[in-house]
């Protein structure tokens, strides 16, 4: 592994994904080379089917790659275990999905204490964590209200925040504002400006050339290649 390898939280070298489909070999992500540093702010755009939301499963530990490498504060994810893996998103990533996947049934306060149910934390701990996180996300007045009780700009704030409440390395979102009006969207990226601003390390998906622009780089995907790499 080279220096900048070394000083990249995400390093990603030689990277190839291809799914196969009976006799045919569909490739979604070709020969990728990146590194983002900690504390960047990422967007990750292109037409649809460029490879952008495979790469940030990729990138999350979701999936496997056919080929190369993915080194996340310096391991190699993709040589992991799907146990391995599975402990390792779990204290150093924090995903976000553009369709909240809020548990109905569970309280904003709850959603966000899930993660923490896997730790060594105490009760009193993780409560104190988790109205902490509600709060960073201006959710302190609606920690006992259920999903369908909340608007869905405030549904995705809870998702933000249960995606934050383990301290993650990187916060990984696809498409965070894809289901929301405009003024939603707007509340969303403000909190992202703030997490960005705190030295938060951020890797987002989108299609829309406003949200991007709230990144402080925008990578561009075609035909599962790195297209453009402009920093703002």
């Amino acid at each position: 592994m080279n220096d900048s390898t070394t000083q990249a939280i995400v390093a990603i070298r030689g990277l190839s994904k291809h799914y196969i489909r009976g006799d045919q070999i569909i490739p979604v992500l070709v020969d990728i080379n990146l590194d983002v540093a900690a504390g960047d702010f990422v967007a990750l755009m292109g037409p649809s089917g460029s490879g952008k939301s495979t790469l940030l499963n990729l990138i999350a530990g979701i999936d496997k790659p056919s080929d190369g490498e993915i080194h996340v504060a310096g391991i190699d994810i993709a040589q992991l275990t799907e146990g391995e893996l599975a402990a390792w998103r779990s204290a150093h990533v924090g995903f976000i999905f553009q369709f909240y996947n809020l548990m109905p049934v569970l309280t904003a306060f709850e959603n966000v204490e899930l993660p923490l149910q896997l730790t060594s934390l105490s009760r009193r701990e993780r409560h104190e964590r988790v109205e902490n996180t509600l709060a960073l996300v201006g959710l302190s007045d609606r920690m006992e209200h259920y999903p369908n009780e909340l608007s869905g700009g405030q549904q995705q704030r809870v998702a933000i925040a249960r995606a934050l409440v383990n301290d993650p390395l990187v916060i990984l979102a696809d498409e965070p504002t894809g289901n929301l009006d405009s003024t939603s969207g707007q509340e969303i990226l403000a909190v992202f400006d703030d997490l960005h601003h705190q030295g938060k390390t951020i890797i987002l998906v989108t299609h829309d050339e406003n949200v991007s622009l709230h990144a402080r780089r925008a990578i561009r995907l075609r035909d599962g290649q790195v297209e453009s790499d402009v920093r703002r």
